[in-house]
Parts: structure tokens; sequence; C-alpha cells
């Protein structure tokens, strides 16, 4: 399944919330930097969706705040 999913990084607070069935906006603390904001995005999503880490990728946009995911 993939989602697309808008991200503000270097937020003051980790949030999730779902715009519709498949689409996200998500806040995550770690600056869009080296990569640590995407990382912190798969983590939220998992806790999220209840599902391993391995099984969630970024399919576009790994420099961009909009980005679309595939779930395995």
């Amino acid at each position: 399944m993939k989602v697309s999913a808008t991200v503000r990084a270097n937020s003051k607070f980790q949030k999730i919330e779902k715009l519709g069935e498949h689409e996200f906006k998500l806040w995550v603390r770690p600056p869009a930097r080296d990569g640590l904001a995407n990382g912190a995005v798969i983590k939220l999503l998992s806790e999220y969706l209840g599902i391993p880490k391995s099984r969630i990728s970024i399919e576009k946009g790994h420099t961009s705040k909009n980005k679309v995911i595939l779930i395995e």
C-alpha cells in the first residue's frame, strides 16, 4: 500500500494526523538533515500502524516534505 505524507521536521512535538485513507500529516522532532527526519517518520508510522519498521520505506521525497511511503 502506498500512502502520501506531509512532514514537518524540527517540530516541538511528535504527532501523526490521518487526513484520509492514504494520506497523513506528521510532525517529527529531528531536523531534516542527514536522514534524521526520515528515520523518525518511519518510526512514528510503525508505532501508529503497529507494524515493524522494516515493512515501511520511503519511495519518493527523501529530501522533500511531501513523501510517498510504501507499506508492505
